[in-house]
């Protein structure tokens, strides 16, 4: 029955975005891999993405159950925590264990990949263990890393990862393709911040909207959002990028709506609610229109 418990601090609705980050770094690799992708890194890198994911969720979930944050939240379908640890107190433990375990899994797996991948890997894997590890005791109470922690892991240390295991090198394919989950992502946790807003405070965290206001974290966050496709426009002429990427454009009508509405409502919690779940189809969306763009490329 604890096993059934603590799959809930996994905050398993938010880990579609990590197939859709590795998927874009898989695309990546394709449009100038020197051999055919391997199935079995391919797997192996899901895999470790997906436990470096799974242990960030479940060491926040301890962490904020343990400061009582999560016994002030206001629990929306996109902010305050699963509400697992509250509702079941006993398998706190047990959720730590677990997120450190998931942790040493990603490091055994990244262990493997560096044997086969080379020395290039380590930094990437280095940096992302260290995301993983102080997101929540450390991360969180520095409003500049807060911003842009999320979007690294899931951007440009995701997608130039795995692009570089596949790929077997670096390229500026990779690097340009991974600014645009590197906006979405960064502003997808800022926006699910407003929320919580006076919890976080309380709770001694110290990130955009408690610094500046949701007001001022509004237009961050909407210059964030369109931010992430002048990769695009910016890539595809310059050829680094190829004309089919052009899909992951398609988008740009809804991250106008979700800017709108985030600086429209941003202290109007409930009619902002809306916006979050738009958000969330505007960032899935658009990297895996832009990975399915680089695919057609190839």
């Amino acid at each position: 029955m604890n096993a059934v418990k603590l799959v809930g601090t996994m905050r398993p609705n938010f880990l579609l975005l990590t197939p859709v980050c590795v998927f874009l770094g898989y695309a990546a690799a394709s449009v100038t891999a020197p051999m055919p992708i391997g199935a079995m890194d391919a797997g192996l890198i899901l895999a470790g993405a997906l436990l470096a994911h799974i242990s960030v969720n479940m060491l926040n979930e301890y962490h904020d159950f343990q400061s009582g944050l999560d016994l002030n939240t206001a629990r929306t379908p996109f902010s305050g925590g699963s509400g697992t640890l509250p509702a079941h107190p006993a398998i706190a433990t047990h959720t730590l264990v677990a997120g450190v375990v998931a942790l040493a899994l990603t490091g055994v797996i990244g262990l493997y990949l560096l044997a086969r991948a080379g020395i290039g890997l380590l930094p990437v894997g280095l940096l992302g263990l260290v995301v993983v590890a102080g997101y929540s005791p450390w991360i969180t109470r520095r409003p500049l890393a807060c911003l842009f922690a999320p979007g690294l892991g899931f951007g440009p240390l995701m997608v130039m990862g795995a692009a570089y295991v596949l790929a077997g090198h670096y390229s500026a394919t990779a690097a340009l393709a991974s600014l645009t989950p590197l906006f979405l992502v960064s502003g997808l946790l800022l926006i699910n911040q407003f929320p919580d807003t006076e919890p976080d405070r309380e709770a001694g965290r110290r990130h955009l909207p408690i610094m500046v206001g949701r007001r001022g974290a509004s237009r961050v966050f909407a210059a964030m959002v369109f931010a992430a496709f002048l990769p695009i426009i910016a890539g595809i002429p310059a050829g680094l990028l190829p004309l089919h990427a052009a899909l992951g454009l398609l988008t740009l009508p809804l991250a106008a709506y979700v800017a709108y509405g985030a600086m429209r409502f941003a202290k109007d919690i409930p009619r902002l609610t809306p916006f979050l779940g738009f958000n969330v189809a505007l960032v899935l969306g658009t990297n895996l229109l832009l990975a399915i763009g680089l695919l057609l490329g190839t």
